[in-house]
């Protein structure tokens, strides 16, 4: 087990333990991912949370004010415990290991789709129809990421299961075809 996953490990089992006791484990999971999206996406955001220049109460400060009432107290409340005892540096690790023991719990499959664009609502439905009948189940939880680097198209990875219906997977088959011809 990577020594991240080691550390993040507990808080990720204590916060479950603590969402199932309240029945809002669903919630939290929900907004795990959202707070991972805005830890993605905010680097001043994730810059000031793992500074050592700012001292713990002003980073649970900053948490409070900026996502006081939109996160369950469950999730605050973890969120206080790793900048106190200054582990903000591991809040991905943390998420993600939350979100993989939540999944693992409700009987979810995770499926990783890369698009080379945005897709709409519709082709994000369509989609979702088609990756729960590859998973065999209504259970599935789409990581939906935009990759230019496909030209077009898309890849679904469901567990070892690779679908590459990009343009550029296309053009690498086409060009291993060739030399095998040749």
């Amino acid at each position: 087990m990577p020594l991240l996953n080691s550390l993040a490990t507990p808080y990720a089992e204590a916060l479950l333990q603590v969402t199932e006791a309240r029945n809002e484990s669903g919630v939290a999971a929900s907004q795990c991912k959202d707070l991972l999206d805005v830890w993605n996406q905010s680097s001043d955001f994730r810059d000031a949370m793992i500074s050592p220049v700012l001292e713990p109460a002003a980073k649970k400060q900053a948490i409070e004010s900026l996502l006081g009432d939109q996160i369950t107290p469950s999730v605050m409340n973890l969120l206080k415990v790793l900048a106190d005892r200054q582990r903000l540096q591991a809040f991905d690790a943390v998420m993600l290991r939350f979100l993989e023991l939540y999944r693992e719990q409700q009987g979810i499959t995770l499926a990783h789709v890369r698009s080379a664009q945005p897709l709409s609502e519709q082709q994000q439905a369509a989609l979702s129809s088609k990756v729960q009948a590859m998973a065999g189940t209504d259970k599935v939880d789409i990581d939906l990421s935009v990759d230019p680097g496909l030209i077009g198209g898309f890849v679904v990875s469901l567990g070892s299961q690779v679908i590459d219906a990009s343009l550029s997977g296309q053009v690498r088959r086409l060009g291993l075809a060739l030399a095998k011809a040749s």
